[in-house]
């Protein structure tokens, strides 16, 4: 093949030609082309955008490398054997589980109903649902309080007729995780369920099968990876929560104090704890991202 051909076929490549009608030689040339032009796409790295990434590789990268620098590998043992960082350690792996349940039980059909029906003012529905992504976790306690709180607009009939009390428990730290970590289920799952192809239901409610029927038997397999990348991802939101919990649920060690919160208390006094309970917070961090790295890869290619 001559230059003047390579060219060519780079160019079409380029110029978005369909090789779906030619021979397979000519396929195999644009095939080709493309993977050159790609290739020397790729080698090439402006300089005035390399200074920047790597100053940017280095700025996200600095505190992590100084927490591993700086932490107490020696006294490690001890320090997250200890009975404050292990009750720490066990709310928060307790409380954030049970967040993405209610987040799974509540979220799912939230997201169905985003992603499947139409109705006016669905807009406006998924941008109050995706809120507590931008909203500050500490305006988020504000609000808990202000609707589930002893004297809020729904807390107030919870307390009067079920002697239900919220704030400042074990339940409430359930409940500040769920309300920042449920998003990321709902956007998760939403963007499964636009992706997956709606004929599958539609046949199986031809075959006799009832809406409900259709989105247990043949929905939720089809949508299960995105389910357990959105909980993956709420889970972790969970356990990292933090201003949320600390003015909904308040920081009493053995009821609602979790990891964040020990981390905070432990920073004023005991600084070789909070690195401690810092490390296993990072580890699980790694755990996650390594966990849904082929779900990502996947999607991207």
């Amino acid at each position: 093949m001559t230059g003047l051909d390579k060219s060519d076929a780079a160019a079409e490549v380029l110029a978005g030609g369909d090789t779906r009608g030619a021979g397979p030689r000519r396929r195999r040339v644009r095939v080709g082309a493309r993977d050159e032009v790609r290739g020397r796409a790729r080698s090439g790295v402006p300089l005035p955008l390399l200074l920047p990434a790597l100053v940017g590789l280095a700025f996200l990268l600095l505190p992590l490398i100084a927490l591993l620098v700086r932490a107490p590998w020696r006294s490690l043992p001890d320090q997250l054997t200890s009975t404050a960082v292990w009750q720490a350690l066990q709310l928060s792996l307790i409380s954030a589980t049970a967040a993405t349940a209610v987040s799974l039980v509540l979220g799912v059909p939230l997201a169905w109903l985003l992603a499947r029906t139409d109705f006016p003012g669905r807009g406006v529905v998924r941008a109050l649902v995706t809120l507590p992504l931008v909203l500050p976790p500490v305006v988020g306690g504000v609000a808990l309080l202000l609707a589930l709180g002893r004297n809020g607009v729904v807390g107030q009939w919870l307390d009067s007729a079920f002697g239900i009390t919220l704030p400042f428990t074990t339940a409430g730290v359930v409940v500040a995780e769920s309300f920042v970590a449920m998003p990321f289920l709902v956007i998760s799952v939403e963007g499964t369920l636009r992706a997956a192809d709606p004929r599958y239901e539609e046949a199986a409610m031809t075959l006799g099968a009832s809406r409900f029927t259709a989105f247990r038997r043949v929905t939720l397999p089809l949508i299960a990876p995105g389910i357990a990348a959105g909980s993956v991802l709420a889970w972790a939101r969970a356990l990292g929560e933090f201003g949320a919990t600390i003015t909904f649920a308040g920081n009493f060690p053995g009821r609602t104090q979790t990891m964040p919160l020990a981390v905070y208390l432990a920073l004023q006094s005991d600084p070789a704890a909070a690195i401690a309970l810092s490390l296993v917070l990072l580890a699980v961090s790694i755990a996650v991202l390594a966990g849904l790295r082929d779900r990502w890869m996947t999607a991207a290619s």
